[in-house]
């Protein structure tokens, strides 16, 4: 006679959504050996609950799989919290505040270096050295955007980086100038390399603190495991140490970074270094290509030109920062050697370019079970929507960019085609078109919160802006797509689907449980519930009961 497996844990007396196709919703779930043992009625969870059982009671909660985050810069925003932090600030006025007072606290420091700002912070026209200069007389100061595509400095930082009007803007890169082409204050994309042999590099005491301070900000947010975006050397000795010190309790899959400035020769050092990450909980599988920039500095690729102040085409399409065929080479040698290819593309030349290259790879290569994906995904041309799912490329979207916030009202749509803005974030055209779906916040551009996330890819708008009009209502997300995007779709390109993603027997109790039952009829929004608990193989990791 078969005796059943006790439990070592009994969640009940709420919502179970396993994700997984054809699992009806459940009342509770059973854990054993870190591993989900049983899902079904309250009935059915009672018969494994024995004497030495936990049980948690849900009171009307959901479960669902853990969260994971598809695209994120985990131990990069870790450490901006530490330097001087703009995320927090909206206007010139603030941020020039908070650069003051980081600089009153940090007397001795040579640079003041951090970020967080955004370009609709100042209304349009990019920020200038002077308005630092005047802050902070004398000082060397070096602030990326959020999005880190962009980076705004002093004139003291532009003379120690040698930067002056005669400097070129270099291959894949923009420097903002004056009249005369003195620069006027800001750097974009592959410019701001120009200024990294002078900025101070930071301390490894400093890059282990932010590691544990952003993986414990994930863990209170129901986040179990999460991808990290462009991991260089620094990035990934991080993680190494956190892995070697029993740190690491996030699933972290990575990607290496590609090096614009070198060649093919660099693939032997990724295929090395990805032999060499794997520990614990960690793989670095991937390895990410930037193709573009962002649309509010002008630099996504684009099919048809950007428009002036005037409303009229300019001679400007954004960049390619690889030549398509140069692009089709790269990708097809990182496929051949197994490795997952994630490839910034926001406008819709850039993902034209990017799934053509993919397409090349599959031609030499051979199709596999490889799991390409693109990130952001701007715009994207309706002829390249079923490309996705014929390619078997993964969509990996930021959902809370879809709104009708500054940078898309004012430095955004008045720059690009009506038919091109009618494209933007089109989450519901890519799932209508058999795409799979992830979601990656891109932290630190905007929030890690994965309650945010579906908030905004259910209703196009921010939470806070309840009255707000939805922007592109046909692009929006049923709940429950968008949280198998948030999990099980995360999880696919994460590679962890096998043992997460899901609630089935078997798989790692990865779990997240909200306060409220957000499925529910009369359920409250995802933005008006909170993560009370996450286990990771049925560890607690985060309480907030």
């Amino acid at each position: 006679m078969l005796v059943p497996v006790r439990a070592d844990l009994a969640l009940v007396g709420g919502r179970v959504h396993p994700v997984a196709a054809g699992l009806a919703d459940a009342e509770a779930l059973a854990l054993a050996a870190g591993r989900i043992v049983a899902v079904g009625s309250a009935r059915e969870i009672a018969e494994l609950i024995g004497p030495a059982t936990e049980v948690i009671e849900l009171e009307g909660g959901l479960v669902l799989p853990g969260f994971q985050d598809a695209h994120i810069h985990l131990a990069g925003s870790g450490l901006e919290l530490l330097q001087c932090d703009l995320s927090a600030s909206a206007s010139p006025e603030e941020h020039l505040r908070t650069v003051r007072r980081y600089a009153a606290a940090h007397p001795d420091e040579e640079w003041i270096v951090g970020g967080g700002w955004s370009m609709d912070d100042f209304g349009g026209p990019m920020p200038t050295r002077q308005l630092l200069d005047e802050a902070v007389p004398g000082r060397a100061v070096a602030l990326t955007t959020r999005d880190a595509h962009s980076l705004w400095a002093s004139t003291r930082a532009f003379e120690l980086a040698g930067i002056g009007a005669d400097t070129p803007d270099p291959p894949g890169g923009v420097i903002e100038r004056e009249p005369d082409g003195t620069p006027a204050g800001t750097v974009h994309e592959r410019a701001l390399r120009l200024f990294e042999e002078v900025l101070p590099e930071p301390s490894q005491a400093d890059r282990d603190a932010g590691f544990r301070r952003a993986q414990a900000l994930m863990l209170s947010l129901g986040i179990t495991a999460c991808q990290e975006a462009n991991a260089w050397p620094a990035i990934v000795e991080t993680y190494e140490r956190a892995a070697e010190r029993g740190e690491l309790t996030l699933r972290l899959e990575g990607n290496l970074a590609w090096d614009p400035e070198r060649g093919p020769e660099q693939l032997a050092e990724l295929v090395e270094r990805r032999a060499a990450s794997r520990r614990g909980r960690m793989r670095m599988r991937g390895a990410k290509l930037f193709q573009d920039g962002v649309m509010e500095n002008f630099t996504a690729g684009m099919l048809e030109p950007y428009l002036g102040p005037d409303g009229l085409p300019t001679d400007n399409t954004g960049l390619s920062l690889y030549e398509p065929d140069e692009l089709r080479r790269i990708v097809s040698a990182l496929d051949a050697e197994g490795f997952q290819v994630h490839v910034h593309a926001l406008g819709e030349r850039a993902v034209r370019e990017a799934l053509d290259a993919i397409e090349a790879a599959r031609r030499v290569n051979g199709a596999r079970d490889a799991r390409h994906h693109l990130a952001h995904l701007q715009v994207v041309h309706p002829d390249d929507l079923p490309r996705f799912a014929r390619l078997g490329v993964v969509a990996n979207v930021t959902p809370y960019w879809a709104v009708l916030s500054g940078y898309v009202d004012d430095l955004t749509l008045p720059f690009i085609s009506e038919e091109a803005g009618r494209r933007m974030y089109p989450f519901a055209s890519l799932w209508r078109a058999g795409a799979r779906l992830a979601f990656g916040s891109d932290w630190s551009v905007s929030t890690p919160d994965p309650l945010l996330q579906l908030e905004v890819a259910v209703e196009r708008r921010l939470p806070e802006e309840p009255d707000a009009e939805p922007f592109l209502p046909d692009e929006r997300l049923d709940l429950r797509t968008a949280i198998a995007a948030q999990t099980l779709g995360s999880a696919y390109v994460n590679g962890l689907d096998p043992l997460t993603g899901t609630i089935e027997p078997g798989k790692l109790a990865d779990l997240v449980v909200l306060r409220d039952d957000i499925l529910a009829p009369e359920g409250p929004s995802p933005a008006e519930t909170k993560v009370v608990l996450t286990l990771l193989e049925g560890e607690i990791v985060h309480d907030a009961r």
